[in-house]
């Protein structure tokens, strides 16, 4: 498998494959998992989807960080890849670690969908 480098891959991935719904399912399943309340519908347009999963990863560095970390865990992105990015900014670090979870999830789905 060949992960997407950027959002617009990660989601002509999906839909090429039609299994974008699958994603948003993926997605909203390990937040739950992770004791977030957060409930996308699975016909949420792609740009919906990312703007507000970005605006609660921002939410989740700034006010609720052992969440994030919990989350991060939950949906097992890679901690090299995070250590990677500029913590410097906080915006456009969560703007980095969305991508990051919406990859991984991808990673998931995919796998699910390709040996099953």
């Amino acid at each position: 498998m060949q992960l997407p480098v950027n959002f617009e891959e990660l989601i002509s991935q999906t839909e090429e494959l039609k299994l974008y719904s699958k994603l948003v399912k993926q997605v909203n399943k390990d937040f739950l998992l992770a004791n977030i309340d957060l409930d996308f519908d699975e016909e949420i347009l792609p740009s919906s989807l990312k703007y507000l999963l970005h605006e609660v990863v921002y939410k989740l560095i700034q006010e609720k960080f052992v969440e994030y970390l919990n989350l991060l865990y939950i949906v097992d992105v890679s901690e090299e890849k995070v250590r990677q990015l500029d913590g410097s900014d906080t915006l456009k670090l969560s703007e980095q670690v969305t991508f990051l979870i919406l990859q991984r999830e991808w990673q998931k789905v995919w796998y699910r969908n390709a040996y099953s």
